[in-house]
């Protein structure tokens, strides 16, 4: 029972203390610059605690990653407010034009604007997980979601659920809101990661 407790109780700190790093390199970018690098490190680090390695030293692979990301975290962050920009123009021209004709093309529109959603939830965990070009981290994270619709329910489901309940216990969002969030995410696509890998391996075998 003290085990548990105390192991708990390390984890609790853990994901407390990856949250308060990621809000503090997020506003050391000034947020615009910090935010997407703040974000790559801490999914690294929790990859690294889902695949057993809890006993990484926390603020320095924090820092080095953080640093050794910078840019590239921010042109994928840079493509992350494109497309934010280009559904925000949509969602308000199609509120501001009701034509019946546009109704036609709100469904093609919505089911795009929802798998570049999807897309995107896989592309950070992506980008720590594979040693890829941008590119391809964007095409990977794609054809992933697509064939693991399962694990994209699941995925929201959850991140739904959690945010859920830390809103309702005060001041909780600023200590596990990212974190946890963060593990959710990168857990499940860490097990859909390991299953295409699977596969292929087990393609490679039978040629």
């Amino acid at each position: 029972m003290r085990n548990s407790l105390y192991g708990a109780t390390e984890w609790i700190t853990r994901f407390a203390y990856v949250n308060i790093l990621w809000i503090a390199f997020t506003l050391l970018g000034i947020v615009i610059l910090g935010f997407f690098p703040a974000t790559v490190a801490m999914f690294t680090l929790i990859r690294k605690w889902i695949m057993g390695n809890t006993e990484i030293p926390v603020f320095p692979t924090f820092w080095k990653t953080f640093k050794e990301n910078f840019w590239k975290s921010n042109l994928i962050g840079l493509v992350f407010v494109v497309f934010s920009y280009i559904f925000y123009v949509n969602v308000q021209f199609m509120q501001l034009n009701q034509q019946t004709y546009l109704d036609l093309f709100k469904i093609p529109i919505y089911l795009f604007m929802i798998l570049v959603t999807l897309t995107c939830l896989y592309v950070i965990p992506a980008f720590v997980h594979y040693d890829l070009r941008l590119r391809d981290i964007w095409k990977n994270a794609f054809f992933i979601m697509v064939i693991h619709p399962l694990h994209n329910i699941s995925m929201i489901v959850a991140v739904i659920a959690v945010l859920y309940v830390l809103w309702l216990i005060p001041g909780t969002l600023i200590f596990f809101g990212g974190s946890l969030v963060s593990f959710i995410i990168m857990g499940t696509c860490y097990h859909a990661f390991k299953r295409v890998e699977e596969k292929q391996a087990r393609m490679a075998e039978e040629k």
